[in-house]
């Protein structure tokens, strides 16, 4: 029987190793990919007996990975989440006198959980985790809907009010006329 036979048959097994792991469509990704990156490395086994063993040992350097990647990924949204509640400034009365009208205007075209995150954040001036929280949604989450209507209300700016929206909207030159 060859290698990559030899390890098919024991799918169910492998599945139910990691399943005890991690959520079940990760562990169904993770072996897909351990399978696949293992059937070209399996060649270079000597015992062909081994190779369940191998293939277990493989599976578990990969759940450690899995788990190690995750727990940066995480740790660089919580670094992100920080420095966003750190860096935001409410503006002014003054400051935001200067600001474009257009941009009000332009707000409530977004989609409509876009223009909320927007209004929460940006103009009441709460932190992302507390918007989660009311949101019912991952700190994460709420991280990229803001990151997400910050983009979209940039891009729309552009269209609307095209050289005043490079200097950010501020002390407004725009005819504050639709240039779509």
């Amino acid at each position: 029987m060859d290698r990559a036979a030899r390890l098919a048959e024991h799918h169910d097994e492998f599945l139910r190793f990691l399943a005890r792991r991690l959520p079940r469509d990760v562990a169904e990704d993770l072996l897909h990919e351990v399978f696949v990156r293992g059937i070209t490395k399996a060649d270079d086994l000597r015992d062909d007996e081994a190779i369940v063993a191998w293939f277990y040992r493989a599976l578990r350097n990969a759940t450690v990975d899995h788990h190690r990647r995750r727990g940066a990924s995480e740790r660089a949204l919580a670094a992100f989440l920080a420095e966003l509640d750190t860096q935001l400034e409410v503006p002014d009365g003054t400051m935001r006198a200067e600001v474009c009208q257009c941009v009000t205007r332009v707000t409530r075209d977004l989609r409509p959980d876009y223009a909320h995150a927007l209004q929460r954040i940006e103009v009441d001036g709460i932190a992302v985790k507390d918007f989660a929280t009311e949101e019912g949604i991952t700190a994460g989450n709420a991280a990229v809907r803001v990151h997400r209507a910050r983009e979209a209300l940039r891009v729309r700016l552009a269209q609307t009010c095209g050289p005043c929206a490079k200097g950010g909207c501020m002390q407004c030159t725009c005819a504050h006329e639709e240039k779509v």
